[in-house]
C-alpha cells in the first residue's frame, strides 16, 4: 500500500474567508473543509503540497457547501460523477441542535440525502473530501469538429474512454464545436506550455473558438491550477454581456487583473430594473440529461434559445439512493448542457421557454440544476427528483418546523 506522505489536511475558512491549515496528521487521503471554503482556496492550498481533489468545479468562488447542498460538476466527472460523489462524510447540525456525522457506513440514509437538499435537513458544518495526487500540467488536446452528428459521436466516444482525465465540449453553433480531452502530466514540451490563467491572456472560450479555423487537433500543456480555473476570468462567457470589451487586448493587458467582478457584489448592487431586464432577456440553466439524448437536446436548446457557446460536460451518475439517480438501477452516463447568455430567438419568454425545456428534461429522465430559475409545479418537481428517502428523513429528524422543503427554497412560484 502506497503511504508516502499521505497527509490528512484540515482546512477551515475564517470569517474573512481565508484558508489555513489546521493540522497535519494521519495517513488518509482526505481534506477536511468547512462549507465556506472556495475552490480557489482549495487549489491554492492543496496543489503546492502535491494534492488535489478529483472534481474541481471551474469558478474560483464556488464553495464546498454550495457544491454539496446544491451540486457541482467538472470535466473529470465522466470518471468520478458529481461533486457529492467524491465526498466521504458530512458533519451537520440538525433541527434539535445535535451535531451528527454521516458517511456511507455511519448514518448512510442521511449521507445520501444531504446532496441537493439545500440546507433543508440540517446545517452543514464540515465535509471530508477525497484527495488524489496532483501533477504540474494538464496535457489538453483540442479537436475542432464540423457537423452536429460528428460532434455528438466524438463527444460520446471520448466520454466513455477511461484513459482521459478530463473531457469537455464547447458548441459554438448548431453545427460546429470543439471537443477537449486532457490528462494530468508532470512534464511538458516547453514550446507548448500555455499559462491561460495570466491576466493578459485571451478568455478561455475565445481561445478555444480559434481552433475551429483549423482542420486538425492541437495539443498544449496548461498549468494545473490555470486549467482548473480556466472559465473563472470570463465567468464562462457571461462577462462578454457584462463587459463587452473585456477580451480586448488593450483592456486585458491594462485592466485584466481586475477581472472577474465578484458575482455576489454585482447581485448586491443590482437595481430592480436591471434585475427585471436580466430576467426577461437572459438565461442561465444547466440541464442534466442522459448522454444518448445529446443531439436532440442540443437541437431543442437551439430551437428555444439559440445561446452559444453551449457547455458540454459528461458525468457518470451512480445508482446511489437520494434525490438524483438514474431511473434504472444501474450507473448511467449523463451530460450537463450549460446555457448561459442572451437568447437569440425572437420567441423567447423566460417562463414559457424554461417550462418547455423543463418538460423535455423530465420526459427523458434528466434533472435541472437548482441554482437557476425553476418554474416546475410542486408535483412536477417531485417527479423529477426522488423524494422517497428525503421525505423519510424530514419526518424522522423533525425538519418540517425548522426548515422549508427544497422546492420552497428554489422555485420561482414558491418565492412569490
Amino acid at each position: 500500500m502506497y503511504i508516502i506522505y499521505r497527509w490528512r489536511l484540515q482546512i477551515l475558512a475564517e470569517y474573512q474567508s481565508k484558508v489555513f491549515i489546521k493540522g497535519l496528521s494521519g495517513i488518509k487521503e482526505v481534506v477536511r473543509a468547512e462549507p465556506m471554503v472556495t475552490m480557489g482556496q482549495l487549489t491554492a492550498t492543496l496543489n503546492p503540497l502535491g494534492w488535489t481533489i478529483p472534481i474541481l468545479p471551474e469558478l474560483d468562488d464556488l464553495t464546498v457547501g454550495g457544491l454539496i447542498m446544491g451540486t457541482g460538476i467538472e470535466s473529470a466527472s465522466h470518471q468520478y460523477g458529481l461533486f457529492q460523489h467524491i465526498c466521504l462524510s458530512y458533519e451537520l447540525v440538525l433541527s434539535d441542535g445535535s451535531l451528527v456525522k454521516c458517511s456511507k457506513d455511519e448514518n448512510p440514509e442521511l449521507f445520501y440525502s444531504v446532496p441537493w437538499s439545500y440546507g433543508t435537513l440540517g446545517i452543514l458544518t464540515a465535509v471530508e473530501i477525497k484527495m488524489i495526487p496532483a501533477k504540474k500540467y494538464v496535457k489538453l488536446t483540442y479537436r475542432p469538429i464540423k457537423g452536429l452528428d460528428k460532434l455528438v459521436q466524438e463527444f460520446q466516444k471520448v466520454s466513455s474512454q477511461p484513459n482521459h482525465d478530463f473531457v469537455e465540449g464547447l458548441v459554438f453553433n448548431v453545427n460546429d464545436g470543439v471537443v477537449m480531452t486532457g490528462n494530468l502530466v508532470d512534464n511538458a514540451e516547453p514550446n507548448k506550455i500555455n499559462a491561460i490563467g495570466k491576466w493578459y491572456k485571451p478568455w478561455f472560450f475565445k481561445h478555444v473558438e480559434r481552433f475551429l479555423l483549423r482542420d486538425s487537433s492541437v495539443t498544449e500543456y496548461i498549468p494545473l491550477r490555470d486549467y482548473y480555473h480556466r472559465h473563472s476570468r470570463s465567468i464562462f462567457w457571461e462577462l462578454q454581456d457584462i463587459i463587452p470589451f473585456g477580451n480586448n487586448l488593450i483592456f486585458r493587458f491594462l485592466l485584466g487583473w481586475l477581472m472577474p467582478p465578484r458575482i455576489s457584489l454585482m447581485k448586491l448592487t443590482q437595481t430592480q430594473a436591471v434585475k427585471k431586464l436580466y430576467e426577461n432577456h437572459h438565461m442561465i440553466q444547466d440541464m442534466l440529461v442522459p448522454i444518448h439524448r445529446l443531439k436532440e437536446s442540443i437541437l431543442l436548446f437551439h430551437e428555444h434559445v439559440e445561446v452559444y457557446p453551449m457547455w458540454l460536460c459528461p458525468f457518470i451518475l451512480p445508482a446511489d439512493p437520494g434525490m438524483v439517480h438514474p431511473k434504472l438501477n444501474s450507473p448511467e452516463m449523463y451530460v450537463d448542457i450549460g446555457v448561459y447568455g442572451v437568447p437569440k430567438t425572437k420567441h423567447f419568454k423566460p417562463k414559457e421557454t424554461t417550462r418547455a425545456i423543463e418538460k423535455y428534461v423530465a420526459e427523458v429522465g434528466g434533472f435541472q440544476m437548482l441554482y437557476a430559475d425553476t418554474y416546475t409545479t410542486r408535483e412536477e418537481f417531485r417527479k423529477m427528483f426522488d423524494h422517497t428517502l428525503y421525505d423519510k428523513l424530514r419526518n424522522e429528524l423533525d425538519c418540517k418546523t425548522a426548515f422549508p422543503e427544497v422546492y420552497d427554497k428554489v422555485s420561482q412560484a414558491a418565492r412569490i
